[in-house]
């Protein structure tokens, strides 16, 4: 099965992203930057998996997901109505 990967934003190094198969999980996004790779869940904001990410990486990536969160989550609902 081939899924989509949409990048939906790029911040210094970190590119954030979703897969269109993942519409049954509760919003989430992807992270990925250079091997290493994590999932957040963004409301409320939590770390799901991390693959590689320094703590202090984490926690860069999770200020930047606050920032964002309500265009993050606006972005979620409307990429899975659509599909």
């Amino acid at each position: 099965m081939i899924t989509k990967s949409d990048e939906y934003l790029h911040v210094g190094r970190f590119r954030f992203y979703f897969f269109s198969n993942e519409r049954q999980e509760p919003p989430h996004i992807h992270v990925k930057a250079a091997e290493d790779q994590a999932k957040f869940w963004i409301d409320p904001i939590a770390l799901a998996v991390n693959y590689g990410f320094t703590a202090r990486e984490l926690n860069e990536i999770e200020r930047i997901i606050a920032k964002h969160q309500t265009e993050l989550l606006e972005v979620w609902y409307d990429y899975f109505s659509q599909i």
